[in-house]
This record gives structure tokens, C-alpha cells and sequence, in this order.
């Protein structure tokens, strides 16, 4: 709620509120600004901590796949083919991105809605409704869009981008592994990002384990694995009675093989990453330095900013080069016209 702006409205009612009276403020992180906040609205405030290696839960298995920002989207999608995902919230850094991953998601004929700072509250408890409901199966949020959800069931857990503050992640994915439940969360790293995932693991005392992205050919025969639970499903509901005669028609003509993988077929996705879709690159996150953690290679980091036209406001390098080099230059001449003027004063 103080993310979201509304620290001023929270203040108007502790005014109105008595003196005497019992406050709790909870919140997953405490740095300086919320113990400000503790010191101004409770007396003698008792701090209660939980350890930080229980910041994520055991329940959530954490991994991270590295790739680059134009391939994170087909990585995503076969992911989602791989692992068949009940109810998943996938995270974007900007709202562009959310509506661009939204739409991309439709494209390919996954059921998913998106919720960002510029819906209308009607609009965003309309896609909650249906996100609660299981009438959509994706719901892609911004950090500050999703600040106070409380679903469950949710299953997975997706970064698509690394959140630059690492609180922001132990926001994310406490959205899933609740109750008990277990929970998965993948976070995607461009090789620019890694330090990014290190400071996650240095506040969370865990380690996000590596997952190699799945090929073409994986993701297939995911897609062919769901629908064969759906056939399983189908044949234990025993509510197949009357298509018996229909079947028996199709054996007199076609073998049992080619029925059922003509089924299968059916009952599994077109090849919908032959829809083509485009995600805007964002900006890179600021260079954090080089570390020692031990996650793949580590040689040399990330050696520059963004690298877009200017116009576009991109960095540039340093745009005084030239300006820098004349200078040098100027001053060596001058170097020079002493030591000459030396040189015939001297009569040389």
C-alpha cells in the first residue's frame, strides 16, 4: 500500500484513531524507511523478525534459465508446454511489457489477461475475477499492480525480467507454495543481469538452481503429454457411452494407432510458436560490478550502458571524446611552442 501512494490516506486515519490502541504493521522487508514510519505511529514498537534464509519458503523450488532478451519469449512459452502450469503469474518490469507479453500470450493461444497502474479498478477486478475463477490460466502483472494479491493456487511463478530490487522478488514469489502446497518460480537472466540474481540469493540465503531452456522437440512432447492426461481423464470419467457406436465405425476403417495419434494431435496446441511475436527490448539494468559467486561464466561482465540511438535518449558513451582529445592535442602543441621558444632564446 505505501508502494502504491497511499501513505497519506494511512496517516489521516491514525490521526482519527485513539490514542490508546493496539497497532501491527507487517511487512516481508523493514529497511530505514518503514522503521521511520514504526517510530511515528507506535510507541515502543517490539520488532518481530523471521530469519532471513525463511524469507523464501522451502515449499517454492527456485530456478533461473539464462537468455537473451529476444529469446526469452519462445523459452517462456515452451516452458509452459514442459511444465503445464494449473495457474501461473508472470512478472514484467513496465507496463509495455505486460501488455506486449499479453498480447503475445493470445497470439499463441494461451487464455491470458495482464494488470498494470493504468487499468481501471473495474477492469482489474474483472481480470482477477477471471484469473480466481481458472477462466484464464496466465495473469501478467507489474510489481506495483500486483502488491496486495492474495490467490491461491497459484502454481508457477515466472520473472520475465529480474526485478532490480531483490525485495521485489520475495514479493513475487510468495505468491505460490502456500499452505503446504509446492510451488515452482523461474526467473529469466540476460547475462548482463547476473549479479542482479546474486544479490537475490545474498538476501534470500538460497540458490537458484540452473535450468536449461527446452528444445523444440521437449516442449512437443509436452504438449503431447498434456493431452494424453486428457484422454486419461476422459476414460475415467466413463462418460463416453454414447460415442461407442461412432468409435466402432472409425476402428472398422482405421488402425487403433491412428486413431489415437490422431487424437493426440487433436487434443494438443498447433505449433503456435510459428506465430511470430515481438517484445520490445528494455533497457539494460545498471552494471553492478563483478562478483565471485559462482554461477557459469564470470569473465569480465557487463562493460557498457544501453546502447540506443540518441534521439532515443540511449547512452552514448562519453560524448566529449572529441572535445577531450582536442584538448590533449592543444595542449601538447603548446608543449611544443615552449620548448621551441626555448630552443631560439637559447640560439639553438
Amino acid at each position: 500500500m505505501l508502494d502504491m501512494g497511499f501513505i497519506d490516506d494511512i496517516e489521516k486515519i491514525v490521526e482519527q484513531m485513539p490514542t490508546a490502541r493496539q497497532t501491527l504493521l507487517f511487512s516481508a522487508t523493514i529497511p530505514a524507511s518503514i522503521m521511520r514510519l514504526t517510530n511515528k505511529f507506535m510507541h515502543e514498537p517490539v520488532t518481530v523478525k523471521i530469519k532471513a534464509k525463511e524469507l523464501t519458503a522451502d515449499t517454492v523450488e527456485q530456478y533461473y534459465v539464462r537468455a537473451k532478451d529476444y529469446e526469452k519469449f519462445d523459452v517462456m512459452t515452451r516452458l509452459f508446454d514442459v511444465q503445464d502450469p494449473d495457474l501461473a503469474l508472470i512478472f514484467g518490469r513496465t507496463k509495455r511489457r505486460v501488455d506486449e507479453l499479453t498480447r503475445g500470450l493470445k497470439a499463441r493461444g494461451y487464455r491470458a489477461e495482464g494488470i498494470h497502474g493504468d487499468l481501471t479498478q473495474q477492469k482489474r477486478m474483472s481480470v482477477l475475477r477471471q484469473f480466481k475463477s481458472g477462466q484464464l490460466d496466465f495473469l501478467v502483472a507489474t510489481d506495483v499492480a500486483a502488491r496486495g494479491l492474495d490467490i491461491s493456487g497459484v502454481t508457477h511463478v515466472y520473472n520475465y525480467d529480474i526485478p532490480q530490487d531483490p525485495d521485489s522478488y520475495v514479493h513475487r514469489i510468495g505468491r505460490t507454495g502456500r499452505a503446504g502446497h509446492k510451488g515452482v518460480s523461474v526467473t529469466f537472466v540476460t547475462p548482463n543481469e547476473i549479479e542482479y540474481l546474486h544479490t537475490i540469493e545474498d538476501l534470500t540465503k538460497k540458490r537458484m538452481l540452473p535450468m536449461k531452456p527446452p528444445t523444440a522437440e521437449e516442449a512437443l512432447m509436452g504438449q503431447i503429454s498434456s493431452g494424453l492426461e486428457t484422454i486419461k481423464a476422459q476414460v475415467e470419467a466413463n462418460d463416453t457411452e454414447k460415442y461407442e457406436a461412432m468409435a466402432e465405425s472409425l476402428l472398422e476403417n482405421y488402425t487403433p494407432l491412428q486413431l489415437v495419434s490422431a487424437y493426440l494431435k487433436a487434443v494438443s496446441p498447433d505449433d503456435a510458436s510459428a506465430v511470430p511475436v515481438k517484445i520490445t527490448p528494455e533497457r539494460p539494468l545498471p552494471h553492478r560490478g563483478r562478483s565471485n559467486h559462482g554461477h557459469g561464466n564470470n569473465r569480465g561482465g557487463y562493460k557498457g550502458g544501453y546502447k540506443g540511438k540518441r534521439r532515443e535518449g540511449g547512452y552514448q558513451g562519453n560524448r566529449d571524446n572529441k572535445r577531450s582529445y582536442d584538448k590533449k592535442r592543444n595542449f601538447s602543441d603548446k608543449r611544443k611552442n615552449v620548448k621551441r621558444s626555448f630552443k631560439i632564446r637559447n640560439g639553438e
